[in-house]
């Protein structure tokens, strides 16, 4: 297995992401912002703040070259996985439904947030129970998730909610955290499984979340 986490400028969490992939073996590479092909069996849109968030999160980021090359993944039938930063480039790019505003108490959020898994008929959850609660770090200042009647619920008829918030931090839709599209191959969420992936720091649940890919 190769996975492939695309660097923009501003992006943080690409390392965080390398190691926890090396923790379990696979083979990763960072592709840099201008590169436009690339091979993986699963692309990684880490987590950061793409172009300083300028406009708004993630639109300049959906129109780097890298993006191309993701599209062309996502064609050939590739999973994706959106981390943060990731998940709002996945919205906007529209390759998965909906939107991101500003939470709810115009806050910067980051701590530790308990989660209830909504759905594991997918690859990224498969190793979990539908209602384990598990915990994982949060930091953002637009995770808000908006989404109209329509795909609110497209959503929820499909399956395609992952993850809920036990105690919504931010404002979003019907506490939603994790979303993934109609063929379950691509997977956005605002909390930060690549940062759950080390004993030293009394969380693995990341990990776990990671092997789903393999």
């Amino acid at each position: 297995m190769k996975v492939a986490i695309i660097r923009f400028l501003g992006t943080n969490c690409e390392f965080d992401t390398e190691y926890a992939f090396d923790k379990l073996g696979v083979k990763t590479e960072i592709i840099w912002h201008e590169q436009k092909e690339f091979s993986a069996d699963l692309v990684v849109l880490p987590g950061g703040f793409s172009y300083g968030d300028y406009l708004r999160c993630a639109a300049i980021a959906k129109l780097a070259p890298a993006m191309q090359g993701v599209f062309e993944h996502v064609k050939k039938g590739g999973y994706v996985l959106g981390i943060c930063n990731g998940f709002q480039i996945l919205l906007e790019s529209g390759l998965l439904k909906g939107a991101m505003k500003h939470n709810e108490n115009l806050s910067f959020i980051s701590k530790n947030q308990d989660l209830r898994v909504i759905s594991n008929q997918n690859v990224f959850l498969r190793k979990f129970q539908k209602g384990d609660i598990i915990n994982l770090p949060i930091a953002h200042g637009e995770g808000n998730y908006y989404a109209d009647e329509n795909i609110l619920k497209e959503l929820q008829d499909k399956d395609l909610i992952t993850l809920k918030y036990k105690s919504n931090p931010n404002g979003s839709l019907c506490d939603i955290a994790g979303i993934c599209d109609e063929n379950k191959k691509i997977f956005g969420l605002m909390p930060h499984p690549e940062r759950a992936c080390d004993s030293i720091l009394g969380n693995e649940i990341g990990l776990k979340m990671l092997e789903g890919f393999m």
